[in-house]
């Protein structure tokens, strides 16, 4: 059975904390929008805490995030960005009174870390969505289905693809997360369960070969063949390399699961971009794909 932590309601702690990368800039705009959405937001000692790249030491980012797991006041805690440095902590992270007292955990990028830990461990869901560090950047649309999320209200997306997709429908609950990030979790106790699944994925700053290379090892492990749909993010920030590899990431990515018969749309707003709309990880949905249009349902 899967665990959905209780939606937010006014007057709700929600804590904010950065498990990874440290922050270049303040996130006053963030919490104003947060506070506006009627939270109560705690910041927690990592969010300005530096060291090299990182948002303060290792232990300190996470006896930071430990402190909000363990607190039953918080209710949601949401990651300030992410960069490189989920994977050095999650170890260290003692989920047993996450499992008493269930909260939401929200971010995307290297959080995919932790977002698939607790669905892999917990079998508890969590939300990839925008955070702090993304909110002055992000559609309006972006930052309102992340309010709809965590408020518990039902949402549909629509829109139209660019790339041709493969037409289908499917029901299913929802996986996914940055593809890098889901390669290098493989063999641990964080490795989702992909069989069954509607597997989004999402990229940015890797050439195509890399992208072909990640995907080929997945498939090789057996995680393509079993899906019930494939949600393809943005793949962005592509730069070109002297010598060409032939295939845009879309390609490559047909390429790979030509053989397949499940359903797989392109340009859905998920990533690295202004309009990343909130996927929460572990919801069952309901997909309707056609050559160039797509809707998506949470059920």
């Amino acid at each position: 059975m899967i665990i959905q932590p209780p939606y937010l309601k006014k007057g709700d702690k929600i804590a904010i904390v950065c498990p990874a990368k440290k922050l270049p800039k303040t996130i006053d705009y963030a919490i104003t929008i947060l506070k506006s959405w009627e939270l109560d937001v705690v910041l927690g000692k990592s969010v300005y805490a530096e060291e090299n790249q990182f948002a303060g030491a290792d232990a300190l980012r996470a006896s930071d995030i430990q402190t909000f797991i363990d607190d039953p006041l918080i209710k949601a805690i949401i990651a300030g960005r992410g960069g490189y440095g989920t994977i050095r902590i999650i170890d260290e992270l003692d989920f047993s009174n996450f499992v008493k007292n269930p909260k939401w955990f929200i971010g995307f990028s290297d959080i995919t870390v932790i977002l698939s830990h607790i669905f892999a461990a917990l079998k508890t869901q969590s939300m990839h969505a925008q955070m702090p560090y993304t909110f002055e950047d992000s559609t309006p649309e972006a930052l309102l289905s992340l309010k709809s999320a965590l408020f518990g209200e039902k949402q549909v997306f629509k829109y139209k693809s660019e790339f041709s997709n493969r037409a289908g429908n499917a029901t299913g609950i929802l996986i996914g997360g940055n593809l890098t990030l889901l390669c290098m979790l493989q063999g641990s106790p964080s490795e989702m369960d992909f069989e069954d699944k509607i597997l989004f994925l999402e990229d940015v700053g890797e050439h195509e070969y890399s992208i072909d290379r990640m995907l080929r090892m997945l498939k090789r492990a057996g995680k393509l063949v079993r899906l019930k749909g494939l949600i393809i993010g943005a793949f962005n920030e592509i730069t070109p390399e002297k010598i060409p590899f032939g295939q845009t990431a879309e390609e490559v990515i047909c390429t790979i699961v030509e053989e397949y018969d499940y359903p797989v749309c392109f340009n859905f707003p998920t990533g690295h971009i202004e309009n990343n709309r909130t996927m929460i990880v572990g919801a069952e949905i309901e997909l309707k794909i056609e050559t160039n249009n797509v809707e998506f349902k949470y059920l």
